[in-house]
């Protein structure tokens, strides 16, 4: 049965940190201030909200943990809280002190609707440098019971629980306290091989110079290798400040990803919230699981974990809070880009010049359209044997007017070859398919596939003749776009010798291109190829208009590229369906596009992709450079006679 829409939406969930300023001791006041925040949280429909750690008494108390007034008030600040909350429907840690089996704990308490759902005790106990927790508290190793009393409720209670939610699909939650992170292996490690989706990390990190891009890169590490949402929430403002001061650095992150960051010393209170998407958590985990294995056994040999069971309603998000990005093949962060476009031209210069060195190839033949997926191929044909040392002529630049071919890319392929100093080589194809109609008696002005695929092929034929003559390799211009939709001539452009950018998206071409001609050594091509990538994308194999432009636009027949490479990646990354793809793309894409024309592009690209898999099961060799390929060798295996019934029905019933 189809659920539609609303399904899609419930694979997020929001969550949040919180910071309250506090009052060292004075568990009264704090109570009441993280009331104040919890209700803050729930008017922003936060449904898991986390507290710093021993945030109802002030995390430097030190010898006032022995107290036995500031322990009992932290129960009555707790109660409170239990009070205020019994009609609350958000997930609540707070973090206290508390005494068990003549024992003292650093403790996170776990509270849903005025209950509270277990009690997790710190497992790593510091004792170096500026701390000396060991000299309160105890490991939760040390703890000899399983339940615990507390506001009248008898509880779980240990550093062995996993909290699992029973009506939110995938939502299962484990808790470890700051310094349990800093370990050689995290409780957060067991949890997340047992099933853990959500971290919760209540913390007391003093701040020091360097000290927050450590906290940051150990936080998005660890949500990265366990592939989990992380909350880190850090105390703040009201600590004692005699030997240290801390800062409130509070985080949110999804498999390595920062999602939301409190930087140090930004509020004295503060709440920071956002969505995590637990369906995108267990996709990545079905394609490269959180290994049940430790050392060779099983984790069960090792640690078993408790579950308790809950139940949270999942709230209505009107709008997400976090960015889904429209383009998520290239980065928006500039530096971030910058670093993707430097390793994605080093991957296919490496990729192309073991091939050149392996076959003895003496040169590389290409055809150059003056568009971008031909001019990126150049581009790395010339880095490529400058690498090698070796002379540009080694590299034959031809190009082949057809009946389609348009002023504007003729001369700037011209011009692009020139002016990198390669061989040129201008052969017209239009007589050999003239001909070619006669001789399988096809009327020239039928403007079909024939007509246009015979150009294609003519090409190539032209491509691989002169690589046979000149003891030489076709490099392919193809792009990963072009394959998902089988947007390329069969024996055509499919077809080369060495395919370069068979990983490269459409999306990402420009903002690549537009890097490598920033390059000091392109920098005479940079006029050139800045024409080449506000080209209007085309095949140019049916004839120009009446002014000489180019007729035929690829994204008028297929749609944007930039929706279809959107779909390719939610599809293949995260195997997601066609309504959730959806969805996401009507929030990244809202001031852009109808739902109705996403709708109609997701037709065809479903349409598209399934139908023309043949094309990519006998694809050439080609470098992957993104976290999605369609290499039949490689990352994607799939039929070619697969039905797309299923797929194609479910985006049916969203219109």
């Amino acid at each position: 049965m189809f659920l539609g829409v609303d399904h899609v939406e419930n694979g997020f969930i929001r969550v949040g940190a919180a910071v309250p300023k506090i009052k060292l001791a004075d568990c009264k006041s704090n109570s009441e201030e993280i009331i104040r925040l919890i209700e803050e949280a729930q008017n922003n429909l936060v449904q898991v909200l986390v507290f710093p750690e021993l945030s109802l008494t002030g995390y430097s108390c030190g010898d006032l943990f022995y107290q036995d007034i500031l322990l009992e008030e932290a129960q009555n600040g707790l109660q409170k809280i239990l009070d205020y909350t019994a009609d609350k429907d958000i997930l609540i840690l707070v973090g206290m002190p508390l005494s068990v089996d003549n024992q003292l704990f650093n403790c996170a308490v776990l509270l849903l609707k005025g209950n509270i759902l277990g009690v997790v005790a710190k497992t790593s106990i510091p004792n170096h440098n500026e701390f000396y927790e060991k000299r309160w508290f105890s490991s939760g190793n040390h703890a000899v019971s399983k339940e615990v009393n507390l506001c009248g409720q008898k509880v779980p209670f240990g550093n062995d629980l996993l909290f699992q939610c029973s009506n939110i699909n995938h939502l299962c939650i484990g808790v470890e306290i700051c310094q349990d992170l800093w370990t050689t292996v995290p409780p957060s490690s067991l949890q997340s091989m047992q099933g853990a989706t959500l971290i919760l990390n209540p913390s007391a990190s003093d701040e020091y110079v360097g000290k927050r891009l450590y906290r940051n890169h150990l936080v998005l590490q660890q949500s990265a290798k366990c592939m989990v949402g992380y909350i880190y929430a850090s105390c703040g403002y009201g600590e004692s400040t005699s030997d240290l001061v801390y800062s409130g650095h509070s985080m949110i992150s999804e498999n390595g990803t920062l999602l939301e960051e409190a930087l140090p010393f930004s509020h004295d209170s503060y709440l920071i919230f956002t969505e995590l998407d637990l369906l995108r958590i267990v996709s990545e985990r079905k394609r490269a699981p959180v290994s049940g294995d430790l050392m060779g056994k099983n984790i069960n040999q090792f640690i078993s974990f408790r579950k308790v069971y809950f139940e949270l309603n999942q709230n209505k998000i009107p709008t997400l809070s976090r960015k889904i990005e429209p383009h998520p093949f290239v980065p928006q962060d500039p530096q971030t880009r910058e670093f993707y476009c430097r390793e994605i031209f080093a991957i296919q210069t490496n990729g192309l010049k073991k091939r050149v060195e392996h076959t003895g190839a003496d040169k590389l033949i290409l055809g150059i359209s003056g568009g971008l997926d031909s001019t990126l191929a150049l581009l790395v044909c010339v880095e490529t044997l400058d690498c090698l040392k070796r002379d540009r002529k080694d590299i034959i630049g031809i190009t082949m007017p057809g009946f389609g071919t348009s002023g504007r890319t003729y001369e700037n392929a011209i011009q692009l070859m020139k002016n990198l100093g390669i061989s040129m080589r201008e052969i017209s194809i239009k007589e050999a398919c003239i001909q070619h109609f006669k001789d399988i008696d096809h009327d020239e002005k039928l403007y079909d596939s024939t007509y246009e695929n015979a150009q294609a092929r003519e090409r190539t034929q032209i491509l691989m003749d002169i690589a046979n003559k000149e003891n030489g390799l076709v490099i392919g211009t193809g792009d990963l776009s072009e394959l998902a939709l089988g947007w390329a001539t069969y024996n055509g452009d499919h077809m080369s010798m060495y395919a370069v950018n068979t990983g490269v998206p459409k999306t990402l071409l420009s903002p690549l291109i537009a890097w490598i001609s920033n390059m000091p050594k392109y920098h005479n091509i940079k006029t050139i190829t800045e024409d080449i990538i506000h080209t209007p994308v085309s095949p140019e194999l049916l004839p120009p208009d009446q002014n000489g432009e180019i007729n035929q636009k690829t994204e008028n027949i297929l749609g944007p590229y930039e929706l279809h490479d959107f779909f390719l990646y939610y599809m293949l990354h995260f195997g997601f369906r066609p309504s959730r793809i959806l969805y996401l793309a009507e929030t990244a894409f809202k001031d852009k596009y109808s739902r109705e024309s996403i709708i109609q592009c997701l037709k065809i690209f479903y349409k598209r992709f399934f139908i023309h898999q043949f094309k990519r099961s006998c694809l050439p060799d080609g470098p992957k450079v993104c976290s999605v390929s369609l290499s039949p060798r490689g990352d994607f295996r799939m039929p070619s006679d697969a039905s797309y019934r299923l797929w194609l029905d479910e985006i049916e019933l969203l219109e």
